[in-house]
């Protein structure tokens, strides 16, 4: 071989060591290797967004729908929406969701807050949209039942919670009750198929 094949040869012979070790260094990064998951490699500010933005609506409807409640529905009858299947009706909850735990109102406003410093906690290593939607459930809804808690009567930490929606045979809930339901069984199937908050998912 002379000198100038040799020469020749050596940057093709760098660049496909080249290329070999980025690829390397890529399948190493994402997990695609090792077969445990696949992190994705966009940012987690984006997630963050749209976690904020599905706890903002949650907790702006529940709100609102309160208000209102308390503005036009206390006192008065309850309306039928759905005959006697589904009314509207203005209670004052000191318990839990769907009516639990009545005489613990001090107990379930920690643990709210608790709930609400976990997600916060969880948002900074937020990098999948499914678990965003979820968790911005769960936020908004604990928002909207905390706030209750800390603003109405009978006192700070110890407020009741408006509830209105009232099927039959079944206990009165909220817009904040059914965001946390949802949230958390959102969660449950997000668990069972290997989806993490982070984006890995586990290929078991």
């Amino acid at each position: 071989m002379t000198e100038v094949e040799r020469a020749d040869g050596k940057p093709e012979k760098a660049e496909a060591e080249t290329a070999d070790a980025a690829e390397s260094e890529a399948t190493t990064a994402t997990g695609t290797g090792s077969g445990k998951g696949e992190r994705p490699t966009t940012g987690g500010r984006r997630r963050v967004a749209e976690l904020a933005i599905v706890a903002a609506l949650a907790y702006a409807l529940d709100l609102i729908t309160k208000i209102l409640v308390v503005e036009k529905l206390e006192g008065h009858d309850p309306i039928e929406v759905i005959g006697t299947w589904l009314r509207f009706q203005a209670v004052r909850n000191p318990g839990a969701a769907f009516g639990i735990g009545e005489a613990l109102t001090i107990v379930f406003t920690i643990i709210a807050a608790i709930v609400i410093v976990v997600i916060v906690r969880i948002a900074r290593k937020l990098y999948s949209t499914p678990w965003a939607v979820a968790l911005g459930l769960l936020l908004g809804g604990a928002l909207g039942n905390l706030t209750d808690r800390v603003f109405r009567s009978p006192g700070v930490f110890q407020g009741h919670v408006v509830d209105f929606i009232a099927p039959a045979h079944f206990a009165v809930f909220n817009l904040a009750d059914t965001a946390i339901v949802c949230g958390g069984v959102l969660i449950v199937i997000l668990s069972f198929r290997g989806l993490d908050p982070d984006g890995t998912v586990h290929r078991d």
